[in-house]
């Protein structure tokens, strides 16, 4: 049987339908996502505001590319949490400057429990600072991203 390589560049798909000046429900494959802003600014508080979301996904790449990275260097994740600590210039969104950076620092905190010797994490580090697409767009886009790692030994 031959063997299918995926493709290098892929499509992805999102809809985004405004159900109010605050919410949108967002589909992507079949799932709806619903964005949001709190109810002290007009939403409804149903889901993570659109700044939050950068946050949310650069959490969840970091866990996913992280694990993936750690399978590549042999190392075994016990536990994996993962702390986002954000500054988010909010003056392009109230129109008081054009064209600053919205966020011009992230730090973020790694508590990595594994029985596994420095030289794995150290491979795991260094292939998740490399291949985590979310932290690369935002270091290419000029955040200052700070990555902390607590490694824990059970």
């Amino acid at each position: 049987m031959p063997t299918i390589k995926p493709k290098t560049v892929v499509d992805m798909k999102v809809k985004g339908v405004a159900k109010s000046h605050a919410r949108t429900n967002v589909n992507v494959r079949d799932l709806e996502i619903i964005v949001d802003e709190p109810e002290a600014r007009g939403g409804t508080n149903l889901g993570a505001t659109p700044t939050e979301t950068i946050a949310v996904a650069l959490a969840g790449c970091l866990n996913v590319v992280g694990h993936r990275c750690a399978e590549k260097v042999g190392l075994t994740i016990i536990n994996m949490e993962i702390d986002i600590n954000a500054k988010f210039d909010r003056r392009g969104v109230t129109f008081e400057k054009e064209g600053i950076m919205p966020f011009p620092e992230i730090e973020v905190n790694i508590d990595l429990t594994t029985k596994d010797d420095e030289e794995k994490i150290e491979g795991m580090k260094s292939l998740l600072a490399k291949h985590c697409p979310i932290s690369t767009l935002l270091r290419h886009a000029g955040t200052n991203l700070t990555e902390n790692w607590n490694i824990i030994r059970p």
